[in-house]
């Protein structure tokens, strides 16, 4: 199921990113001990009253040879304009009300986008007084909150989600494989797109994805049946979005959350830039099988060792995403484009394989037996039994004596004999330590 999307703008310093972690909570800090991940987070997932949601904070965007502060602010309000379901539009307390303030809230008016008005840093009630001047915005009572100290934040919340919209997926039997194209601007999604169409484009409709514009495109290739995600946007052009990774991510967000195999459009010409690693740290997180595809490799000039050094520039960059196959291809010439889709195939199979409990254990005791858990102060860590409790991704639980024994680094010796054992290319696997309980 696709989430809807929070974006927090506002002037610079006005402390979107404080509210933004206040949200999101300690959710980043389960990813970010993992080497490769890339640490300045501009999204997150957060929930309240049993809905989820993505947020995007799109604080610190910087244009290209334009540092002038007003127009980094517009193209954030133009960013969430666009791509968001509610916007929670930050103001100062401490700096009262601007004129920075006032032309945002003009852009943001004229969206009609449900937008939620909170005024930061009421750090005490006797700062309470200083936002009525904020009704003048016209958005209605603002709701007052304090980042630094927390307060505030539940009422912000319940504002916000109130105004999401119900988002409705289309239902596919569960043998369609759904797939999405993601990647920056210009590496090639739309001409992929075409190339695995090919003649069956004219016959293929396009189906509403979803109520945030998604289009999703049906075609059948050997007896298999696929979805192509896309997102209408995507092939949108012009400065501000060619320039800004946020509104990248967002697009991605929303088609990598219905998917189940996610295309990692690399642009073979340029290399990997910043922006391709938090596209595919995304997938990551989001637990979707991914496939690297190198495209427009026709124009890169090649010996017999160019392509030997590129997957190894890939693994040097994504680090966390060792699991991910490589596919190079020309989408323009349709060279190489026959290896794509049984790879996808196959990535898609081990997304939804699993184990069965005895077979694991037999592998995990192996593990232990061959390098026992290291001791601390004397205790050593115990595995009881495992099991895999979930796919796609393929999840597993450790049930041991001490779960806080479970040190990062021999979970991760544990999921490479796992993934020795039973392959899993192309998928992300979860594991995850408990404690073994007297009634298990």
């Amino acid at each position: 199921m696709a989430r809807p999307i929070i974006a927090i703008v506002g002037r610079p310093n006005v402390g979107k990113s404080t509210i933004f972690n206040r949200i999101v909570g300690d959710r980043l800090a389960i990813v970010e001990d993992k080497p490769g991940v890339t640490r300045d987070r501009l999204y997150g997932t957060g929930e309240w009253n049993g809905i989820a949601f993505n947020i995007v904070d799109t604080g610190g965007i910087e244009i290209d040879g334009e540092d002038e502060i007003m127009k980094s602010v517009r193209m954030q309000a133009e960013l969430a304009i666009e791509e968001a379901d509610v916007i929670i539009f930050m103001a100062d307390a401490k700096a009262g009300l601007t004129h920075s303030d006032e032309e945002v809230g003009q852009m943001l008016f004229r969206s009609r986008k449900p937008i939620v008005l909170a005024i930061n840093k009421v750090d005490n009630a006797g700062r309470m007084d200083e936002i009525y001047e904020f009704y003048g915005l016209g958005f209605g009572e603002p709701i007052a909150i304090s980042g630094s100290h927390g307060m505030g934040i539940g009422d912000l919340l319940d504002a916000a989600v109130s105004k999401l919209p119900e988002i409705e997926d289309v239902e596919y039997e569960d043998d369609v494989i759904r797939v999405a194209l993601i990647g920056r601007p210009n590496v090639g999604k739309s001409s992929l797109v075409n190339a695995l169409l090919g003649e069956e484009r004219v016959i293929v409709s396009n189906v509403a994805g979803t109520t945030r514009d998604a289009i999703d495109t049906p075609f059948e290739r050997d007896g298999q049946k696929y979805v192509l995600i896309d997102t209408a946007g995507m092939r949108k052009r012009g400065k501000v979005y060619e320039s800004t990774e946020k509104y990248s991510v967002m697009r991605a967000m929303k088609a990598i959350e219905r998917a189940d195999v996610a295309l990692i459009l690399i642009n073979g010409e340029e290399g990997i830039i910043e922006q391709d690693k938090h596209i595919a740290g995304y997938a990551h997180e989001a637990g979707k099988a991914s496939i690297f595809v190198v495209n427009k490799w026709d124009v890169v000039e090649k010996d017999e060792k160019t392509m030997q050094a590129f997957s190894q520039t890939i693994r040097d960059h994504f680090l966390f995403m060792s699991y991910a196959p490589i596919v190079y291809l020309s989408a323009l010439t349709k060279s190489r484009l026959h290896k794509l889709l049984p790879v996808v195939n196959h990535v898609s199979e081990q997304h939804a394989l699993r184990i069965q409990t005895h077979l694991l254990n037999d592998i995990v005791g192996d593990a232990v037996a061959y390098n026992p858990p290291p001791t601390d102060k004397g205790k050593r860590l115990k595995i009881n039994y495992v099991t895999q409790v979930a796919t796609k991704p393929p999840t597993i639980v450790i049930f041991v004596n001490e779960p806080e024994m479970m040190h990062f680094s021999y979970e991760r010796y544990l999921e490479n004999k796992i993934r020795a054992a039973f392959n899993f290319e192309g998928t992300p696997l979860r594991l995850f330590t408990r404690r073994k309980s007297d009634e298990d």
